[in-house]
Parts: C-alpha cells; sequence; structure tokens
C-alpha cells in the first residue's frame, strides 16, 4: 500500500521533513516513490509547502495520508 508520510532530514536536534509518497513497507528514512512537499517546524510559524495536485492526484488513486500529514494537509489547505 501507498503511503504518504513524512520522511526526517536534517541535523540532529535540527529536524526538517519532506512529504513523501512511498510503499509501507519501505523504511521511514528509505525509498520513496516520490516528493510531494516538505514541513519545516523551526520557523515560527511552521512552514508547509506541498504539490497539491500531485497530493490530490496520490489521494484518488489510493495512497493513504498518515495521521501527521493528514493534520499539515489540513492546514496547507490541500484536503
Amino acid at each position: 500500500m501507498v503511503k504518504i508520510r513524512l520522511r526526517r532530514m536534517g541535523a540532529k536536534k535540527k529536524p526538517f521533513y519532506r512529504i513523501v509518497a512511498a510503499d509501507s513497507r519501505y523504511p521511514r528514512d528509505g525509498r520513496f516513490i516520490e516528493e510531494l512537499g516538505t514541513y519545516n517546524p523551526l520557523v515560527a510559524p511552521a512552514e508547509i509547502t506541498v504539490d497539491v495536485e500531485r497530493i490530490q492526484s496520490w489521494i484518488k488513486n489510493g495512497a493513504q495520508p498518515t495521521e501527521t500529514v493528514k493534520a499539515l494537509l489540513k492546514k496547507a489547505g490541500a484536503i
């Protein structure tokens, strides 16, 4: 099953996340299918950038966003 989830990047104590579409069997920071956006929690307010068309296309084709990503997409107005 394809999931839309966060992939952690950045240094220790300085997280930066990419929103990716990945097979649920792959590890969190492992192989992914497509990068769909970014999330930077360190700036105030948190910076969220997403490719709305690609997100909606993946969801229409059956990809399931994780709970965290679903909340971020609602904040960004993609869902």
